[in-house]
């Protein structure tokens, strides 16, 4: 595994019965750094997140975090790496019979030995680092979806992990609370050092948070790399996929053909 890499995919097979979902995946997810994966509907983001934190086994490949492999690990090291993970999953999945502070500090519950009054501390801390102070007594129904998922990413962020999971975070937000929260990514980011891995349809989105991007297409990573080799890619799908919504620069060679 490279110095810098947080997590590193080599050679990920995985099918369902007749359907392949990742072929021949392999890539290296730097450490302190924002990692964004895209593509379309049913491109295999989501069963790639799952090799990850090891909730499913590869077909063939290795799935490296932290010197761990997950494709061979017992239950106990995947729950020892599970603890390196913060996870913002898509609604927020808040409870809805907490307030807002109970749910940030619902994991200190389970991880960590601590008074109410120390919970509650560490709880209001992580609320005002997402722009939420004095919210702690809030009922989640009250709150709004940008609200909802800021709670999430406090509660994502309360243990401290190595690594925070975006799971589409702009999913049912409108456009200006979408960019109120790439805004938020980017800060706490940069704030807090964490690794970030976005997995998200938006290219908008991974544009504007992301130091490197990745896109899966047909279960194949088609191309991978900082920003602007992004932008400059000669790949047609993914040309296809930018230019709804890019000024895109042009490629520095012929186009690659999306393959059949």
């Amino acid at each position: 595994m490279a110095d810098d890499a947080v997590v590193r995919l080599v050679d990920l097979h995985k099918r369902f019965g007749d359907l392949v979902v990742l072929d021949g995946v392999s890539l290296d997810i730097p450490r302190g750094l924002t990692t964004a994966i895209i593509g379309p509907s049913g491109a295999g983001k989501s069963v790639l997140l799952k090799h990850i934190v090891g909730l499913i086994p590869p077909d063939r490949g290795k799935v490296l975090v932290g010197g761990v492999d997950m494709a061979h690990a017992s239950e106990r090291q995947k729950y020892a790496v599970r603890e390196k993970f913060g996870m913002l999953f898509q609604g927020g999945a808040l409870f809805d019979s907490m307030s807002a502070g109970e749910n940030v500090e619902f994991p200190l519950r389970y991880h960590r030995r601590l008074s109410a009054r120390e919970r509650r501390r560490i709880a209001e801390e992580k609320l005002a680092l997402v722009d939420l102070p004095d919210l702690y007594d809030r009922p989640t129904p009250a709150l709004s979806g940008g609200q909802r998922k800021r709670v999430g990413l406090a509660r994502a962020i309360v243990l401290e992990p190595e690594v925070v999971v975006f799971d589409e975070p702009n999913s049912g937000l409108d456009p200006v609370t979408s960019a109120t929260i790439d805004e938020l990514i980017v800060r706490m980011q940069h704030k807090l050092g964490m690794t970030f891995l976005i997995i998200t349809h938006d290219i908008v989105q991974a544009l504007a948070v992301a130091d490197r991007i990745g896109m899966l297409y047909r279960g194949k990573l088609i191309e991978y790399g900082d920003k602007e080799a992004f932008l400059h890619s000669r790949h047609e799908v993914v040309r296809r996929f930018l230019e709804r919504n890019v000024a895109l620069p042009e490629p520095s060679g012929p186009l690659i053909p999306a393959e059949d």
